[in-house]
């Protein structure tokens, strides 16, 4: 009589010998007796009384790290004048191509954007376009929570981008000196 090889024994057993069939025998009472699943609920046993650490989340939050990448803005000199050189290398980068820039001469030579659009439904956040950037113009900030009740609600202009980077300038400064040491 052949005994057919178990779960727990790696190589096959053909012949009846006495370690097969001893495995054989484990391996039915291990089964009949549910000790996985007794293993199972002792694990469970044994976090269910501990102290939780779940959080409240709209009263509490989790610390984020400076790194982070949400919401884009972009950011403006401190005498008011936009950043943005029109360079156009966070458009080149971009691996979704959710970037789109439209650039213009202004009378004194420079080049200047007359339109900068982030389209966050393609966008992944990869953070290439922050680091792309010369002039530090478009960051990603720290800003998770914002929605879209339908798709148009995630197209930004550069408006909209100027405003988030006016509105959260100081706390955009925070984090870019926090990650100075790391750049």
């Amino acid at each position: 009589m052949l005994i057919p090889a178990t779960r727990s024994d790696s190589s096959s057993c053909t012949l009846p010998t006495l370690s097969c069939l001893m495995t054989a025998i484990k391996d039915f009472f291990s089964s009949f007796l549910l000790l996985e699943f007794l293993k199972g609920m002792v694990l469970t046993g044994k976090y269910a009384f501990r102290r939780k650490i779940t959080l409240q989340y709209p009263e509490e939050k989790t610390p984020l790290s400076p790194r982070f990448r949400g919401l884009h803005a972009l950011r403006r000199y401190p005498d008011g004048e936009e950043r943005c050189i029109a360079c156009k290398l966070c458009e080149a980068i971009c691996p979704a191509m959710a970037i789109s820039i439209e650039s213009e001469q202004r009378a004194d030579g420079s080049r200047r954007t007359s339109r900068y659009d982030i389209d966050l439904t393609k966008c992944i956040f990869c953070g290439f376009c922050e680091e792309s950037c010369p002039v530090d113009s478009i960051v990603e900030t720290n800003i998770l929570e914002y929605h879209g009740e339908k798709r148009g609600d995630l197209y930004f202009t550069k408006e909209m981008l100027l405003a988030i980077g006016d509105k959260f300038e100081p706390q955009i400064a925070v984090c870019k000196a926090a990650d100075a040491k790391y750049r």
